[in-house]
């Protein structure tokens, strides 16, 4: 059984020891799990995740970086949600025997939370808007991703899980000029550079967020490393553990 892993970013799949590139298909590792790149978003995020599937993946994950909106929790902290919602309320719950397999594997040796992931439409760059959603959701942490890749795995029965680490917490706002250089899907270097040459106050938070991202790889990492995604742990994939 290979699992098929949708990372929104090149960096994030790269932690999976591929070179997987956004409309490059998908890679295999050399445990034979199947990774796409899909680019940010719920649309892009749809078309990989069918992909994946079509190319015989008997199990999607979503894997990557989140924000934070649960104030308590640091950056690289890693988040098995055991819902995934959108912001119109919709649910899908992830496959409960494999999310526990996981957490065991990781638990004694990295920050685990479970409860639930928001699928928000566009980012949450600030404060006050993370404030917000986790009054409203109650949401551990925040993607663009999930339940779009959760709706493919549930119309195709599949199992699903999500596999997203906190990278900015509830406390960080993202950096304008990150912002600015990733509106195409992916971090441009030179836009980056070019947004902090304007803007060189942006410099001290962006530092910071490097600090964030390093602990966030970091624990991508050592999921990746526990040998959980390949080959999967139980027999049998029963559509009805998804929900």
């Amino acid at each position: 059984m290979s699992a098929g892993v949708v990372a929104a970013l090149t960096a994030e799949a790269r932690t999976l020891g591929v070179a997987a590139r956004r409309g490059a298909g998908f890679a295999t590792t050399r445990e034979g799990i199947l990774v796409a790149v899909s680019g940010i978003g719920g649309a892009a995020a749809t078309v990989a995740a069918r992909l994946l599937a079509d190319a015989g993946a008997t199990s999607l994950v979503s894997w990557g970086l989140a924000g934070g909106l649960d104030p308590a929790l640091a950056a690289g902290t890693i988040c098995l949600p055991s819902v995934v919602i959108a912001a119109d309320g919709s649910r899908f719950a992830t496959d409960h025997h494999w999310r526990e397999l996981v957490a065991a594997a990781i638990a004694a040796r990295r920050v685990v939370v479970n409860g639930s992931l928001l699928t928000a439409i566009s980012s949450i760059d600030d404060v006050a808007g993370k404030a917000a959603a986790f009054h409203e959701t109650g949401a551990a942490a925040v993607d663009m991703e999930s339940h779009a890749i959760a709706a493919v795995a549930a119309s195709r029965k599949l199992p699903f899980i999500a596999i997203r680490v906190i990278v900015d917490t509830a406390h960080d706002a993202l950096p304008d000029a990150v912002v600015a250089a990733s509106s195409g899907g992916e971090v441009s270097t030179l836009r980056l550079v070019r947004e902090l040459l304007r803007s060189p106050q942006t410099i001290a938070p962006l530092l910071r967020l490097a600090l964030r991202y390093r602990a966030a790889r970091g624990a991508l990492l050592a999921v990746a490393r526990s040998g959980v995604l390949a080959p999967l742990k139980f027999a049998t994939a029963d559509a009805n553990r998804i929900a």
